[in-house]
């Protein structure tokens, strides 16, 4: 028994000396991470930079407008003769080459009706050759018949008639077919088998293989837009998707609104639709511009200011915005509050907004 309260009493006081170890290791760690912070909060500030050297370049004055797309073909069909469908051969969606099938009626009254017109044919052809024989001419050669006689003898015989009614009936017979007249996709189709056809278009065609966008513009802007001008057409459903166009036609008549109406091609991406609305940015090029990205201009005393760099600090600097663009500002130097900038300078493009004249800054990567 002796024996056993000495182990329990050593386990004890071993237990109790790791606690007070544990403790101790703790509160060392806290005053530690408390010591850290405490350098952290009282750490200097740096202002790490990205520059570019300023340099004379093109600019690209931009306009921008809202657009509406359009496929450069677009086709609505319908069947030349009324009936019931009896089969269609696409779907909506379908790309289709030009002369492909699109859908069939039932046909058998058509059908025999050119069969009824081309026995009446025949039997006004035979009626013909009797009226030439009549006149002493042989029926195996016509041609020596003069055209005034042929004329009488066709009218007749009846033969014209017979004629025009076997051409019409073979044009009812070949209206239940529905064929592409180019190629594209299928749209709107409103036909099914077994259903009368329709008053309105059975189905539309539209060849999206290039598109073309319509887009106002201010008569104020009528100056900037000119044919060849290069064209981006963004679909508002995804920005990032942009198509490069050209300016084609410029309407100029000015519409009770004060605006004019442009019309530019595009090519063909699948992020285009045809009917979709879009974004339209018109560019026109022009030379010997300082230009910077916007970031680089930031507003100070509701003036821009931008930021050179030189041996480590930062030289406030401040500028005209001659024109401006989503991406760029093409700028001067104001000289009225002496400012100067030239091509070759060293411009502060990014982490300027914390930063002021003669501020110490470090270079990014």
């Amino acid at each position: 028994m002796d024996v056993m309260k000495t182990v329990s009493g050593t386990r004890g006081f071993v237990l109790f000396l790791m606690a007070l170890v544990l403790a101790a290791s703790c509160g060392n760690s806290q005053e530690g991470e408390a010591e850290q912070g405490h350098r952290r909060q009282f750490s200097p500030q740096q202002n790490v930079v990205e520059v570019m050297v300023l340099e004379e370049t093109e600019f690209r004055r931009q306009l921008i407008s809202n657009g509406r797309l359009a496929a450069s073909s677009r086709g609505a069909l319908n069947f030349r003769t009324s009936g019931v469908v009896k089969s269609v051969r696409c779907e909506e969606g379908q790309t289709v080459h030009e002369g492909d099938t699109i859908a069939v009626l039932y046909s058998e009254d058509k059908r025999y009706a050119l069969e009824s017109a081309e026995l009446a044919f025949r039997k006004a052809e035979l009626d013909l050759y009797n009226e030439l024989a009549g006149y002493g001419f042989s029926v195996r050669d016509t041609s020596s018949v003069p055209s005034d006689m042929m004329a009488v003898a066709r009218l007749r015989s009846g033969y014209d008639a017979a004629e025009n009614s076997m051409k019409r009936a073979r044009y009812d017979l070949d209206g239940c077919i529905l064929t592409a007249p180019f190629s594209g996709k299928v749209a709107d189709l409103k036909i099914r088998p077994y259903t009368q056809t329709p008053s309105e278009a059975a189905c539309i065609i539209v060849d999206d293989s290039r598109m073309t966008v319509r887009f106002p513009i201010l008569e104020s802007e009528y100056p900037f837009i000119g044919k060849g001008l290069r064209v981006w057409v963004y679909p508002y459903a995804d920005r990032g998707l942009a198509a490069e166009g050209m300016v084609r036609t410029v309407n100029p008549t000015v519409d009770a609104n004060g605006q004019l109406m442009v019309t530019a091609s595009v090519d063909r991406t699948d992020a285009l639709l045809d009917g979709m609305n879009v974004k339209v940015i018109v560019e026109r090029t022009e030379g010997n511009r300082l230009v910077v990205p916007k970031s680089a201009v930031v507003i100070r005393d509701n003036e821009n200011v931008l930021f050179r760099y030189k041996a480590g600090k930062s030289q406030w600097t401040y500028v005209h915005v001659l024109e401006s663009n989503s991406e760029s500002h093409a700028v001067i130097a104001n000289t009225a509050r002496g400012a100067e900038l030239s091509a070759g300078d060293t411009v502060i493009v990014s982490g300027n907004l914390n930063i002021a004249d003669g501020s110490d800054v470090i270079l990014k990567n």
